[in-house]
């Protein structure tokens, strides 16, 4: 994708990012497909659901209002706070790593702007997700009710903790990097085939795939990764 302010080629048109986010309908869809043609598809996500949620999802509604205009280029962008919204690469990859068929309880930790719980919603009958700060918390919360994702629930809480009131989970996803599985996290996992999809490490991290048969945990390593940490509430550090 162009970086921000360039002019890109779509369709035989040539069309700028920020007029086309800002001019909406048909040019940013076309941005939309761009993105899931040369960052997604063509990196090997290859499950059709996920790829028309990664089409559906308005991404630019997700973002900072003076970062629209990046909304739908191959990296993170930041969203306040020290936090980042994930590649939109990224976001598929983890979204088509944990299987969902349209049935499952998925507890997400980090919502930060609320994009990959929109992307979780069409795939899923129910999203659980948590952010520790307050504000980002809130504000997806509202994003997401006014855009019409009606099956996404979102707290301020630790997310060490998990959401113990609603497991067990057959999906959780962490969108922030913990040094280790949180075992309390693991213990919230569906037992027979449960999925665990999260970055973990320190300053070199993994992205891997736990999952849980028969109380065993079973876990893979799918590729290299750079998340923003995943911090413990003070509940945790007590």
């Amino acid at each position: 994708m162009a970086k921000s302010g360039f002019v890109i080629r779509v369709g035989g048109i040539f069309v700028g990012i920020a007029a086309a986010v800002c001019a909406g309908g048909s040019d940013v869809e076309k941005l939309r497909e761009m993105m899931v043609k040369h960052q997604i598809e063509a990196r090997g996500v290859r499950d059709p659901k996920v790829l028309h949620a990664m089409r559906t999802v308005e991404r630019h509604k997700f973002v900072p209002s003076h970062q629209v205009s990046s909304a739908y280029e191959d990296h993170p962008l930041p969203i306040g706070h020290g936090q980042t919204i994930s590649q939109p690469y990224i976001v598929a990859l983890m979204t088509e790593l944990c299987e969902l068929n349209g049935t499952e309880k998925v507890l997400e930790i980090g919502t930060g702007s609320g994009y990959q719980a929109a992307i979780l919603s069409l795939l899923a009958k129910e999203v659980y997700s948590i952010e520790l700060i307050e504000a980002l918390a809130t504000q997806a919360a509202k994003r997401l009710k006014d855009l019409g994702y009606r099956n996404v629930t979102v707290k301020c809480a630790d997310g060490y903790l998990g959401w113990p009131e609603k497991a067990p989970f057959d999906v959780i996803m962490l969108t922030a990097a913990p040094v280790s599985i949180p075992q309390t996290l693991v213990d919230q996992l569906k037992d027979d085939g449960g999925i665990l999809v999260a970055p973990v490490g320190d300053f070199f991290q993994e992205l891997v795939r736990v999952r849980k048969i028969n109380g065993r945990v079973y876990r893979e390593t799918i590729t290299h990764v750079r998340f923003v940490p995943m911090v413990p509430g003070s509940s945790s550090r007590n």
